[in-house]
């Protein structure tokens, strides 16, 4: 935009200052010869003044008038400037002339006499092609002025004095008048110039700025707006994989019921047709003994399903207390000895971070001592700002187990996974060569997660 500015600006402020220029100086070069003109004719009138009332009475000048203009007119001063001196009547005629050849000639008036006569002061260059000039063969330009020769009493115009002057000091001074005022235009001009250039380059440069700023910022809304696409992309996977992971879970926890303590109810109703058909008391007292040990272990077993289904209370609870917690409940369970290096975490969170957190402590812990016999293990959680990050390892080799173990634990660890996903962290498994097995999740602390 500036460019395009200096360029066009640039050509319109140079046709602009050549007419002001050019305007400017011819009004003042007319000035000057005006200012001129103005001072030679009252210096005209001062010479004519003493014979204004003999032009008035005889029409001419004496011949004793006409020897003391020559006397005026013959100073080296004088002739120095003005070489020729003329006074016409209204008629055309020259009434005298220091070159004393065209006195009493006629001639046509020029433009100059004629606005002489109706009272003006005028100033212009000869022309050559006159016939007073051609009579005296007159062959450099003057300037010649025109000045109205008025009577003392009624003002009337007898006459016009008109004198010729040599160009050379006036055309010096136009000179310098012109130069002084085509300076003052182009200066003039120049500090326009660069004043509206200066205030068009720092609005182009505001404009590409706030244009470069647009563009960055347009770019960042694309990169969030892709960025929250991916995340709800990855949020209605995980819903959908926690709501698979539900049904499988709760068809889990439905061929657990039925293939234990429903079983063993079903053997107990059993037991109560053997004990109603029993004949005698110490039949039907093995077959009564036999059948609360059978319900004993059927209650057991409910027991321990319920209990791995239920989360201890855990509102309120700071994260750290909630992991203390986790390992607190894994040790009493497993007799095992967990290591913890755990960083405090003074951000309220919600009770969906307190389960998620708490349940993958649980299962890292569990699927560890199922694996790995409890051996090693040791528990971290850091906070980093607002990143929460939590690992659970162990360091030695896995045990092997059947395919249905297998599968349960590969199912816990896909719902940690999508539970994690689900809040917007990331989770993370690595078996490394020496034995260690570890898994991590990590959790940005912000918006829904934190605790209202």
């Amino acid at each position: 935009m500036s460019a395009q500015f200096l360029v066009a600006g640039g050509l319109l402020l140079l046709v602009a200052m050549l007419f002001a220029g050019y305007v400017i100086s011819t009004l003042v070069a007319r000035s000057t010869i005006n200012h001129k003109a103005a001072a030679t004719a009252l210096f005209m009138q001062s010479l004519v003044a003493p014979f204004t009332d003999e032009l008035a009475s005889a029409g001419h000048l004496s011949p004793a008038s006409s020897a003391r203009l020559d006397a005026l007119l013959s100073s080296e001063q004088l002739k120095d400037r003005f070489p020729y001196f003329e006074i016409w009547k209204p008629d055309g005629t020259v009434a005298y002339s220091n070159s004393t050849q065209i006195i009493g000639q006629r001639f046509p008036r020029s433009a100059g006499l004629s606005r002489a006569l109706k009272g003006e002061v005028v100033a212009d260059y000869a022309d050559l092609r006159a016939g007073e000039h051609r009579v005296r063969d007159i062959d450099t330009p003057f300037l010649e002025i025109y000045s109205p020769i008025r009577s003392g009493v009624e003002g009337h115009i007898l006459g016009v004095a008109e004198i010729h002057e040599f160009t050379q000091p006036l055309q010096q001074d136009l000179a310098n008048v012109r130069w002084g005022s085509w300076l003052v235009v182009a200066g003039s001009t120049l500090a326009i110039m660069l004043g509206l250039y200066g205030i068009v380059r720092r609005g182009s440069r505001t404009i590409e700025a706030q244009h470069t700023a647009l563009e960055a910022r347009i770019a960042e809304a694309e990169r969030l707006a892709m960025l929250n696409q991916s995340l709800r992309e990855r949020l209605q996977r995980a819903s959908a994989r926690v709501a698979e992971l539900n049904e499988q879970f709760i068809r889990t926890v439905g061929a657990e019921l039925h293939d234990g303590p429903a079983q063993l109810v079903g053997f107990s109703k059993l037991k109560l047709d053997e004990i109603s058909a029993a004949s005698n008391s110490a039949t039907r007292g093995r077959l009564v003994q036999h059948l609360g040990t059978v319900l004993s272990q059927a209650l057991h077993e409910i027991r321990t399903i319920a209990k791995g289904l239920l989360l201890p209370d855990l509102a309120g609870l700071p994260l750290q207390d909630v992991v203390t917690r986790a390992v607190s409940a894994h040790e009493a369970r497993t007799n095992v000895q967990v290591a913890l290096a755990i960083d405090a975490v003074d951000i309220e969170v919600s009770d969906a971070v307190r389960a998620c957190v708490f349940r993958f402590v649980q299962e890292g812990l569990n699927n560890a001592f199922r694996h790995a016999a409890g051996a090693s293990q040791y528990v971290s959680s850091t906070l980093s700002g607002t990143l929460l990050s939590v690992a659970v390892a162990n360091d030695a080799a896995a045990v092997q187990h059947d395919a249905v173990e297998r599968d349960r634990d590969r199912l816990g660890l896909q719902g940690l996974r999508h539970r994690i996903e689900s809040l917007g962290g990331a989770f993370a498994a690595e078996f490394r060569q020496s034995g260690e097995t570890r898994i991590s999740m990590s959790l940005e602390l912000v918006g829904g997660l934190l605790e209202h």
